[in-house]
């Protein structure tokens, strides 16, 4: 994907810190303001490591995506 922006460890950990606390503010460890600051956090944690893109990253010009170096098999076969 060309417009990927994020490396698939950065991706993981989006996604993982993301439910961590998605799951925090559903249970009822984070209330208030802290738990509105987990909805959207984790939200927006789940789906830009799902998706691979990060607008905030794109407009800082920040890119940890290499596919040369992540893809080595793909180089192989061509």
């Amino acid at each position: 994907m060309a417009w990927r922006n994020e490396s698939n460890t950065e991706m993981m950990i989006r996604v993982v810190g993301g439910l961590v606390l998605l799951a925090l503010a559903a249970f009822g460890v984070l209330t208030g303001g802290w738990a509105w600051a987990a909805w959207i956090v984790g939200a927006i944690g789940v789906v830009t490591g799902a998706v691979g893109f990060c607008p905030a990253w794109h407009v800082l010009g920040i890119r940890t995506h290499h596919p040369a170096t992540q893809t080595p098999a793909a180089h192989k076969a061509a």
